[in-house]
């Protein structure tokens, strides 16, 4: 009997032990510190170093850019930094509940996210409030300055009196007529009032000895405005033009015995 192909082996197979080709079988080994040589050491460690000084200017920025986000959302988007108190300097004519009242800030509002200039303006709006300025106060307090009107006249409207400062803005209304303030009738007192401006103008041009002797300024129309002086006498003024010369004629003639000072002609004065 001859003997068979031998097992194991596939057609074509060398059957020679010098020609067979085992598979290989690899192994890591973690080489020793000394089997790098110091040179690719050094070269490995300023790489190291290079990536690093790259990289950092990014993590400084990133930190940076996260550090400012938390800020912002702390400030801005929390009540940590809410207004707690809105404090009130120099009102005296409106009180600081109706100064707080017309700011309209909500309590607990982000003290960052408070419209100063808008909140300002609501303020303005109050009558006897010539402007406001608002300003921040960390970490909770809203401080609000009012600057009220000056009074220069007072108005009679029938039983009452209304106060005008030298816009012609009416900001107070009264009982009775209030001490120490010149009087001006006008019929209607308002800024854009022609007879207030030319009643505030013959005002403004007074001398302090004309001013004592005066009683009211009486603005009958545009042309005929009257300084109604102590005992029952009067300047006539005529209009508003020329005011300061009509003033120094008048005040030169005061210590004439006459009932009337007619100054509506400056150059040409009559007495009566």
């Amino acid at each position: 009997m001859s003997p068979g192909p031998a097992r194991g082996r596939t057609p074509g197979q060398d059957g020679g032990a010098g020609r067979r080709n085992p598979a290989r079988r690899w192994q890591l080994v973690r080489a020793g510190a000394d089997a790098v040589p110091p040179s690719t050491r050094r070269f490995m460690a300023r790489a190291r170093q290079r990536r690093m000084r790259a990289a950092l200017p990014w993590a400084v920025t990133v930190a940076v850019l996260a550090v400012a986000g938390l800020v912002a959302w702390t400030v801005l988007g929390t009540g940590l930094f809410g207004v707690r108190e809105v404090r009130v300097v120099g009102a005296e004519l409106v009180t600081p509940v109706e100064v707080r009242d017309a700011a309209a800030v909500p309590d607990e509002a982000p003290l960052a996210r408070v419209d100063l200039a808008a909140t300002a303006r609501r303020v303005g709006l109050l009558a006897p409030v010539e402007r406001a300025t608002v300003e921040r106060d960390w970490p909770g307090a809203l401080v609000i300055r009012v600057v009220e009107r000056t009074p220069v006249a007072a108005v009679p409207q029938g039983d009452r009196w209304v106060v005008v400062d030298r816009a012609g803005v009416v900001f107070r209304n009264l009982d009775q007529a209030p001490g120490g303030l010149p009087v001006i009738q006008v019929g209607r007192p308002a800024p854009d009032d022609p007879g207030t401006r030319a009643g505030l103008d013959v005002l403004a041009a007074l001398s302090p000895k004309l001013r004592a002797e005066m009683v009211a300024v009486d603005v009958a129309g545009l042309a005929r405005i009257t300084l109604l002086l102590r005992g029952d006498r009067k300047v006539v003024w005529g209009d508003a033009t020329r005011s300061a010369d009509k003033s120094t004629v008048a005040t030169a003639l005061l210590g004439r015995k006459a009932d009337t000072i007619d100054v509506s002609a400056p150059d040409v004065v009559t007495l009566r």
